[in-house]
């Protein structure tokens, strides 16, 4: 089978398309005929050995995908051969087929494309988490999310709506904004792009301090970090939630008496160790999703399609920050 490949630390440009052999189920196992690919920002990471986790060389990036089962190995109950299922591996998804834990999937809805369900768990898994289980966002409340056109503020836009939130969103350019509005966004605004100065910092401070309301925001989703964070911190409410989720703009240094002076708890979500930590909670979000989309209060919204040759250009189109919702690498056998 065809398989993208990561021989060597580096961009976009060193991966390779190479035959491989096709994996058998192991006990406990299932067999994926992959249909689509997702596009995540540690793709970028995982190729150049900047991500959390390092795997072994030659390894295929690819963190979720979506396909048929194709073969079911022993002691597998539940998943059967044909069934539509999404998965993440958190890597390796980048190939033809892929075997992955039977207990690991999640059987797609009906009317579901492959590109959809491919483009589904990892963004809305991570900011479904983040706003229900990390910050208990409530009906109400003001919700700023940094770098709402990408795929995991797109979902955190989409998300904080349908769980009754005031949405402000934020993004780098005017496309990106609107982008973000029709997700469902109630406000939104333009940051510069780039490092900013001080004095920058703090009117940009006032700006998204008077785009979310009076008193400020009740929970800043912060998936961008660098010179955004603490103009951010510094526009939020008494008692407020501060999300971190990513750092495509750099890892920020946050001033720790703002936390102080406005009781601000400053909470990390690393969606990826809690569901393996806690499965059964995982498998919960993962039914209200797949409710919320039967209900059509969230939709992914896929931006660009990529064959599988041509993975490195979609990975190279997340790292150019160019991105608005998902990129879907399509997978024809």
């Amino acid at each position: 089978m065809r398989a993208v490949l990561s021989k060597t630390p580096g961009g976009p440009e060193t991966l390779v398309v190479e035959d491989v052999l096709d994996p058998t189920p192991m006990k406990g196992e299932v067999v994926i005929e992959v249909k689509a690919v997702g596009i995540n920002f540690p793709d970028t990471l995982i190729i150049e050995d900047k991500y959390q986790f390092k795997p072994a060389r030659p390894f295929s990036p690819g963190a979720e995908i979506a396909g048929v089962v194709e073969a079911v190995g022993e002691g597998v109950k539940g998943v059967f051969k044909g069934d539509r299922v999404i998965a993440v591996p958190g890597w390796g998804g980048l190939v033809e087929r892929i075997a992955v834990p039977a207990a690991s999937v999640v059987k797609m809805p009906d009317g579901m494309s492959f590109e959809e369900g491919a483009a589904l768990i990892m963004t809305y898994g991570t900011s479904y988490y983040a706003l229900k289980d990390r910050a208990k966002l409530q009906p109400g409340e003001t919700l700023l999310v940094l770098g709402a056109a990408g795929g995991v503020g797109a979902a955190a836009v989409e998300l904080g709506k349908a769980m009754g939130a005031h949405v402000v969103a934020a993004a780098s350019t005017n496309d990106k904004v609107e982008f973000a509005l029709e997700m469902g966004a109630d406000n939104g605004l333009i940051y510069p792009s780039g490092p900013m100065d001080k004095a920058a910092q703090k009117a940009l401070s006032g700006e998204l301090k008077l785009a979310s309301g009076r008193d400020g925001a009740d929970v800043v989703y912060d998936a961008v970090g660098g010179d955004y964070a603490e103009p951010a911190l510094r526009a939020m409410d008494w008692c407020g939630r501060y999300l971190v989720v990513g750092f495509p703009a750099g890892i920020p240094a946050l001033p720790l008496n703002l936390t102080l002076l406005k009781s601000v708890a400053v909470i990390g979500v690393f969606w990826g160790a809690a569901v393996m930590r806690d499965p059964a909670a995982h498998a919960a979000n993962m039914a209200d999703l797949m409710r919320l989309w039967s209900e059509k209060k969230i939709r992914p919204r896929i931006s660009r399609t990529f064959p599988l040759e041509r993975a490195h250009e979609a990975i190279q189109a997340l790292g150019d920050r160019t991105a608005m919702g998902k990129i879907v690498v399509t997978v024809e056998s």
